[in-house]
């Protein structure tokens, strides 16, 4: 089975354990994305959206940051392991169970979206990209990473981070629905969104544990970063 996203249910009781290495590899890309998000904008005070946000790694770095933060995820008892991982940091964070292509918010809600490992995994990706128009205020800024298509790709996340170094489950991810920059543009702007700034994502570096660090890199083959704005404001 490719494209397997009960993986996010199924380990949900050990989200935040630091037991699973392929969990602990999620944990370590949060830091590295932020190495790049950051320079993008500023958290404070800003309402977010972290869009596919699992067990809330990324949700508790943006609301450590003074973001507002509401994270939505379809898997129901990950999102019970964040809100109860959150509860104990005392968080404020407001999570929901939902799909991307059907934002339980109104017009205009968030400041920022953020969207990291979920767009190669989407149902209908115009759709999700249409509700992040949506919900965005004008001016406010699309941040994500998603995974290039070519054979470089596929060999990099499907034969070696999944079949040969078990950083990912087997069957996560299905290559056929990675998506190359140009198409992932097109779509943007297809929505009204404004393209931005676009940069590889990968490891730099290893920590004591042994398992890889991650960070930006000028290399979009594999894994890539962008941004994208709604025009008429300033988020």
């Amino acid at each position: 089975m490719r494209n397997d996203l009960t993986i996010y249910d199924s380990f949900a009781d050990r989200w935040w354990s630091d037991e699973i290495r392929w969990v602990r590899t999620l944990k370590n890309l949060v830091p590295g994305r932020l190495r790049w998000f950051d320079r993008h904008i500023d958290w404070q005070g800003k309402d977010v959206l972290d869009l596919g946000c699992a067990g809330g790694f990324m949700a508790e770095a943006l609301a450590q940051r003074g973001a507002r933060v509401t994270g939505i995820d379809p898997a129901a008892d990950a999102i019970r392991a964040a809100r109860d991982h959150a509860a104990l940091g005392d968080l404020a964070i407001a999570y929901d169970v939902g799909v991307g292509e059907a934002l339980p918010y109104g017009d205009a809600q968030f400041d920022a979206v953020v969207c990291v490992d979920v767009l190669e995994h989407v149902a209908d990706l115009d759709r999700v990209l249409a509700e992040v128009t949506r919900t965005l205020r004008p001016g406010g800024l699309f941040l994500f990473d998603t995974i290039n298509r070519n054979p470089v790709a596929r060999l990099a996340t499907i034969t070696l981070a999944e079949d040969i170094l078990r950083l990912l489950p087997r069957g996560t991810h299905d290559p056929a629905m990675f998506i190359k920059p140009r198409e992932l543009r097109r779509a943007m702007e297809g929505v009204g969104l404004v393209p931005g700034p676009v940069t590889g994502l990968g490891p730099r570096g290893i920590d004591r544990r042994g398992d890889l660090t991650f960070g930006p890199l000028p290399l979009t083959a594999v894994l890539y970063m962008g941004t994208a704005r709604k025009p008429g404001g300033v988020a």
